[in-house]
């Protein structure tokens, strides 16, 4: 899946976005691109379960 986060503006942001989609899904692949503020994203887990943890930690995200 790939997500729009519009507040994903650095490094930590990255680390923090890898960081609530793993909780999610231990084994989720994920590539952050910072400059567009988009994560891609293999996982098993629903869109919801994922953007839902993305919006608890913060991050205004949307599937694309």
């Amino acid at each position: 899946m790939q997500i729009q986060i519009a507040n994903m503006t650095c490094g930590s942001c990255a680390k923090h976005v890898t960081q609530a989609i793993k909780a999610v899904d231990a084994d989720a692949k994920v590539l952050i691109d910072v400059p567009s503020r988009r994560a891609t994203v293999e996982t098993t887990a629903t869109e919801q379960a994922v953007t839902g943890a993305l919006a608890a930690d913060g991050y205004d995200a949307r599937i694309i």
